[in-house]
C-alpha cells in the first residue's frame, strides 16, 4: 500500500469549503508519508512551523487535483488528511462574564478567622 501512496498518493486538505487534494512531488511525498506515519488525520496546528508552512505553499501553488482523479481510490492513494480549521479569534467567542459571588470576602473571611 504504501509503495502506490508513494508513487501516485495525494494529500487530503480539509477546508471550510470542503476536501482538497494536493499532488506533491516525489520528494514531498516521501517526507507526507513520514509525516502520517503513526496517524492519518493530523490538525495543521500541531505540524511544525516548516511542515505548516509546506502545506500553505502547496495550497497557495494551487497544486490541487481534481475530485474525479482523486476519488478514485487506486488512482490517487489518500496519503494522509490535513485539518485546517479557520482561526478562532478572541472576537468569535462569546464576551466571558466576571465570575462573582454573593460573599465576595468569603474566602478571605474565612482565612482571617482562622488565624
Amino acid at each position: 500500500m504504501w509503495i502506490e501512496k508513494l508513487a501516485d498518493g495525494v494529500v487530503q486538505v480539509q477546508t471550510p469549503i470542503g476536501p482538497r487534494y494536493l499532488m506533491p512531488s516525489f520528494l514531498q511525498r516521501v517526507y507526507f508519508l513520514w509525516m502520517f506515519r503513526h496517524f492519518p488525520i493530523l490538525p495543521h496546528a500541531v505540524l511544525s512551523h516548516a511542515q505548516q508552512r509546506m502545506i500553505d505553499r502547496l495550497c497557495s501553488e494551487q497544486r490541487f487535483v481534481s475530485m474525479a482523479y482523486a476519488d478514485g481510490m487506486e488512482d490517487a492513494p489518500v496519503i494522509g488528511t490535513v485539518e485546517r480549521r479557520l482561526k478562532v479569534g478572541p472576537d468569535s467567542s462569546p464576551p466571558r462574564r466576571p465570575v462573582t459571588s454573593e460573599n465576595h470576602s468569603g474566602l478571605a473571611a474565612e482565612v482571617r478567622q482562622r488565624s
